[in-house]
């Protein structure tokens, strides 16, 4: 019984994990994307850097989708699918590294001008 009503409930979180994913990293490109055409196409100057906003909202969503890998670990049913699963989040871990690794090099560039 408890097995069943952790199943169901992580049908549902899972999911909302994704989506949240999947929402930050939208509105974080479209954003960057936004302040990149005021500055190279309209030549407006903006307050801070577009390319560290863009590397955070990556960053961020990064980690709702490891959130969610994780919890499918809960409900793995054979070991194939663990070795996959294992194998996702080595990768976006990795991922995730690399990204707050270019942010920090950003941060440290900026900061130098």
């Amino acid at each position: 019984m408890l097995e069943t009503l952790i199943e169901n409930l992580l049908s549902v979180i899972i999911p909302v994990l994704e989506l949240m994913g999947i929402f930050v990293v939208t509105w974080s490109t479209v954003s960057a994307f936004w302040v990149y055409l005021k500055v190279s196409v309209f030549r407006r100057p903006v307050q801070g850097n577009f390319k560290v906003d863009l590397a955070n909202g990556l960053a961020t969503s990064l980690e709702f989708k490891m959130a969610a890998e994780i919890l499918k670990t809960v409900i793995v049913r054979e070991q194939s699918e663990l070795v996959i699963l294992g194998a996702v989040i080595v990768l976006r871990a990795l991922l995730s590294f690399l990204i707050h690794f270019e942010l920090r090099s950003e941060k440290e560039g900026h900061k130098q001008d």
